[in-house]
């Protein structure tokens, strides 16, 4: 790494379950503005932009371009775009500005997942010869990973719901959360998950800038250092993987730095709380560590901006000076398919 990177500034709208009155455009609009007002930047002062979203919840196809005109693509904007979580957006702007392209960067992300049945969308994402057509939807799946973890004696319902519990209590404190404070484990989804083990239906957006240098120390009082950042993926095919354990998360882990010095706090998306247990063990985060701050994906969970919002909710931890050294983690994909870590630091105060 020959240039140093920071998280500078960080928005997100509140988590809603619908926003029929509003067009991503709309929904995305105020977060753009706000992530920008932090630093005191325009649209022209952004060296590059990259999005994350996906057609498949828009329903149509290039959707995307549509999101451009929030961010105002006129003059022409060196623009770039990924179909997954903006975490993987987050990724491709830190290699631009770490090849020195660009020295400040406008990443965002954004879902609306309210219009269609988002455990059909998401059958998508799977084989599409031997698996897509059973139609297994993304809570079965993860019931299969909780109950493979359940057998291996890694954890039972009773731990999962502490999970859920501690999720939703810890949310409290965030105002853009869609579910914060006591909500029952419920009935049961799809054995042996209960509501309080999946991730809210909602929908959502998030920003953030990156700088480069000097232009960080500039923009922000104490910036959130990206001091690594790595992503790996698992086998597409679910029956030849372990489903209790993330060694694709392990190996980004490593290859981002994280287990040179201990973290104090860990931003995980585990979307389901059986998938919290998997991640604190290839992680390797013990009980010293501050997991979900924010309230996690159990608490809002956005598609294509909760990978995302995991990076920028440990960035600002570390603006606020509540966090020295954070972990922040995404995923993408039926029980944990694709990871990406990140590793953040603030200088010494």
């Amino acid at each position: 790494m020959t240039r140093d990177i920071a998280v500078v500034a960080f928005a997100q709208t509140d988590v809603l379950r619908t926003t029929d009155e509003l067009s991503e455009v709309e929904m995305l609009m105020p977060v753009l503005h706000s992530v920008l007002d932090r630093t005191g930047l325009k649209t022209a002062d952004i060296g590059f932009t990259c999005s994350g979203s996906s057609d498949y919840l828009a329903g149509r196809a290039f959707s995307f371009t549509l999101a451009l005109d929030g961010v105002g693509a006129w003059p022409p904007i060196s623009e770039s775009h990924v179909e997954t979580d903006g975490a993987w957006a987050l990724y491709e702007a830190w290699t631009k500005l770490l090849a020195g392209d660009a020295d400040t960067a406008l990443v965002y992300s954004y879902g609306k997942s309210s219009p269609g049945s988002l455990r059909d969308v998401l059958t998508r994402q799977l084989d599409p010869y031997y698996v897509a057509p059973l139609w297994p939807d993304s809570v079965a799946l993860a019931a299969l990973q909780a109950q493979a973890l359940i057998d291996a004696g890694a954890t039972d319902e009773s731990a999962l719901a502490t999970i859920g519990a501690r999720s939703r209590q810890d949310a409290t404190a965030n105002s853009h959360a869609q579910l914060r404070g006591s909500v029952p484990q419920g009935d049961y989804v799809v054995r042996p998950l209960r509501t309080g083990d999946c991730p809210p239906i909602g929908d959502g957006a998030a920003a953030v800038i990156l700088a480069a240098g000097e232009r960080a120390r500039e923009l922000c009082e104490r910036p959130a250092w990206i001091r690594g950042i790595d992503h790996r993926i698992e086998a597409h095919a679910l029956g030849v993987r372990d489903l209790t354990e993330s060694p694709s998360t392990r190996l980004a882990a490593e290859k981002a730095g994280a287990f040179e010095r201990p973290v104090d706090t860990a931003e995980l998306h585990a979307p389901f709380s059986a998938q919290e247990v998997v991640l604190r063990t290839a992680l390797k985060l013990g009980d010293d560590v501050r997991v979900n701050p924010s309230g996690g994906a159990l608490a809002a969970n956005p598609m294509m901006a909760a990978g995302l919002i995991r990076i920028g909710e440990a960035a600002a931890r570390i603006h606020r000076g509540e966090s020295d050294r954070a972990l922040a983690h995404a995923t993408s994909g039926p029980c944990l398919q694709q990871n990406l870590v990140a590793v953040l630091e603030g200088e010494p105060r």
